[in-house]
């Protein structure tokens, strides 16, 4: 059986050069409205030579999701059990809207995909992001369960933080037209608005 061949430092380049066209065409377009053609310009390339490294749109639709899956769920793994359980959630808002600061094209892309329905990460949604869930969804039960928390639907509050912090990264053209604001700006503020909001809603009654 031969070895499979190692990638020249050329290939990985254009490689690399496609998916980072692709997830600015896709996080603008969708998976739709996106085409090969506006890819392999973007990239800097021919189309076929675009295809010597994905045969397909949806290849290279398929290899994005597939690296963001694992990377959109990095700040919820990081919810402790032994940590102070408004702070643990607290810290989990802070790292959702750091990463609609600083991934605001995977967000889009990602939001697009779910407005599709799903069709390529559907699997990976009803195992390793709904086991996750759980998971966290039982931390959070065991902690209003010992008075640490107020009494709040473990799943709807997760939405929530997802709804809210992505909000900056997928409609981030109503945020800065609405606020007259650039870049960053807003980031500071929200920080400041959902910290309060979700420590008002999650302290236990004293």
């Amino acid at each position: 059986m031969a070895a499979p061949r190692t990638r020249t430092r050329i290939q990985a380049k254009n490689s690399e050069a496609i998916l980072e066209a692709a997830l600015d065409v896709f996080s603008q377009y969708g998976f739709r409205g996106a085409t090969l053609d506006q890819i392999a310009e973007v990239a800097g390339l021919s189309k076929p030579n675009l295809l010597y490294y994905f045969p397909s749109k949806e290849a290279i639709h398929v290899t994005l999701l597939s690296g963001l899956m694992d990377t959109w769920l990095d700040p919820l793994r990081a919810l402790h059990h032994d940590g102070e359980p408004v702070e643990e959630i607290l810290d989990y808002v802070r790292r959702k809207l750091e990463m609609s600061r600083l991934y605001p094209r995977e967000s889009r892309l990602f939001a697009n995909e779910i407005l599709q329905g799903a069709p390529r990460i559907l699997d990976q949604i009803e195992g390793e992001l709904k086991a996750l869930v759980d998971d966290k969804a039982a931390l959070i039960r065991a902690w209003i369960a010992e008075g640490r928390l107020a009494p709040v639907d473990p799943y709807h509050l997760m939405f929530s933080i997802w709804a809210t912090t992505q909000h900056y990264a997928d409609f981030d053209i109503q945020v800065h037209r609405v606020l007259g604001q650039e870049g960053d700006a807003p980031f500071a503020e929200a920080e400041r608005f959902l910290t309060q909001m979700y420590r008002a809603a999650l302290t236990p009654a004293r």
